[in-house]
């Protein structure tokens, strides 16, 4: 089964732009051939204009020297024309999504243009491809100001992610729950490949091509696994190594207060990446029950049921990697691995955020008794971590630094002592030093997005530029940008994103 276009599946090839020297591109998912990406050709985005770039990400992939002042540059990652090398493919994949088989989906609006310095790199907004669904292939300005945003907050938490390189706009108009003016954004991963590509192979029964996918992504991304004997025990090995690298960055997520709201099949990175930034939010409120996503009417994506939507999505792909494995026992096994290192994984991401270097079980206990009390009242997350780091530097709340966040101070107070007994037992040094480079001070709090986006829409950028600069160095301070670190308004409670966002 090939994938079903809706338009011709072999575009006429635009020109290359002229200009900057090659560059060394490499085509390495694209050269698994046809079942697996349909060549499309560029979509002319009227008179783009430059919107916000990433100077690492593009130092990262050896760029020259003003590629972000370069018009060949503007018009490729527009996608209105092809660099010298670059090819544009977009990617077909299946999945489930909300937990219903969705069938055929794949890349309806972003467009894979090659690979440098290992890292694939992809254009979302740029058109119209074979899987666009009847969809214009367009994204908008708020949606690309987002991702780009928020792939930089999350690298600089140190949280696995795809890159952003780029965002370019124009004012042409795309029209969702309104008009909107489009947007293209750069993305950067060594690899996109999601769940829902094995899925695909599986469940149209194009083994060979499942195993040409397994096989390929062994040899290049997970080469530990070709330690273990071909067959069957190797693909169990990747599904392991997967399973693994799900469940630390779930602990992740969890323990900086990020809601994904949209973990469908599809969403879900074989690399253990933070993949398609949607309807995202940081908490304000600590609340397990918070649904991000207006979309999500049924809480399926609720912050605390994450990990349960993880573990749901690897017995998906655990299901995809049957024909391989040949064993639905030794799959569930493998997979039922991921409870326990959430655990573990969980818990080291806590034991940090308290100070410490590993898991305690005095800890352990202090944890069980402090998240039902931030539940209970919504305190804001990243305000309290924060403020308890710096409490920590002398255990004494005389001026109510944490005491002040509660309604009902006596337990936190009980709380506080029991946290400072058992530092003082423990003796580490520098508590509240550890504690500041854990417990960021800035996350990519909706109402902060919202003023970079508001900005933009009257072509002001520098509110993007600077936010920018804070989300990249979370921990840092930033005296002059104090008030992207207070408690939000009251009209942010009133933010509405979707899945469309």
């Amino acid at each position: 089964m090939t994938p079903t276009p809706a338009q011709p599946s072999s575009p006429p090839a635009a020109a290359p732009a002229a200009g900057p020297a090659a560059l060394p591109w490499q085509h390495r998912f694209s050269a698994l051939g046809p079942q697996f990406v349909a060549p499309i050709a560029p979509a002319p985005l009227p008179e783009p204009y430059w919107v916000g770039h990433s100077a690492a990400v593009g130092e990262a992939l050896q760029l020259p020297a003003g590629w972000n002042q370069a018009d060949d540059f503007l018009h490729a990652l527009s996608g209105n024309v092809l660099l010298e090398g670059s090819q544009m493919h977009a990617s077909v994949y299946s999945g489930h999504q909300f937990g219903i088989w969705a069938g055929q989906l794949g890349d309806g609006r972003a467009c894979l243009i090659g690979e440098l310095a290992g890292q694939e790199i992809q254009l979302k907004g740029a058109g119209p491809t074979p899987f666009s669904r009847r969809g214009d292939g367009r994204a908008v300005l708020r949606s690309s100001i987002r991702e780009f945003l928020c792939s930089e907050a999350m690298h600089g938490l140190g949280i696995p992610t795809t890159r952003a390189l780029s965002v370019t706009g124009s004012d042409a108009t795309v029209w969702r729950e309104q008009a909107e003016t489009a947007a293209v954004v750069t993305r950067v991963a060594p690899s996109f490949i999601r769940f829902g590509h094995f899925e695909h192979f599986s469940k149209s029964g194009q083994t060979e091509q499942l195993h040409q996918l397994a096989d390929f992504v062994i040899a290049n991304f997970y080469p530990q696994c070709l330690e273990t004997d071909p067959g069957a025990p190797r693909y169990l090995a990747l599904l392991a190594a997967v399973t693994e690298r799900t469940a630390d960055l779930l602990a992740q997520w969890q323990a900086v207060g990020f809601c994904h709201g949209v973990m469908n099949t599809d969403n879900m990175s074989i690399l253990g990446l933070t993949l398609d930034y949607g309807p995202f939010q940081f908490l304000d409120g600590f609340d397990p029950g918070h649904i991000c996503n207006h979309s999500d009417h049924e809480g399926r994506y609720a912050f605390g049921q994450q990990p349960n939507m993880a573990y749901w999505n690897l017995y998906c792909l655990a299901d995809a990697l049957i024909p391989l494995i040949g064993d639905e026992d030794a799959t569930t096994e493998v997979v039922d691995i991921f409870p326990v290192r959430f655990g573990q994984s969980a818990a080291q991401c806590l034991a940090r955020k308290m100070g410490l270097d590993a898991p305690d079980a005095k800890q352990k206990a202090l944890t069980d008794m402090l998240l039902p009390m931030l539940a209970s009242e919504r305190i804001d997350h990243t305000i309290f971590w924060r403020r308890l780091s710096r409490w920590a530097a002398r255990m004494d709340d005389e001026d109510g630094l944490v005491m002040d966040l509660f309604a009902n101070r006596q337990p936190i107070q009980t709380w506080l002592y029991a946290f400072e007994s058992m530092h003082k037992a423990l003796g580490l040094p520098d508590v509240s030093a550890r504690m500041l480079r854990a417990n960021p001070k800035y996350v990519l709090r909706n109402h902060i997005a919202e003023q970079a986006i508001a900005a933009a829409k009257e072509k002001d950028f520098s509110v993007l530029q600077q936010l920018q600069q804070v989300l990249v160095t979370p921990f840092e301070e930033h005296p002059e940008h104090q008030a992207w670190a207070d408690f939000p308004p009251d009209w942010a409670a009133g933010i509405q994103i979707s899945c469309s966002s």
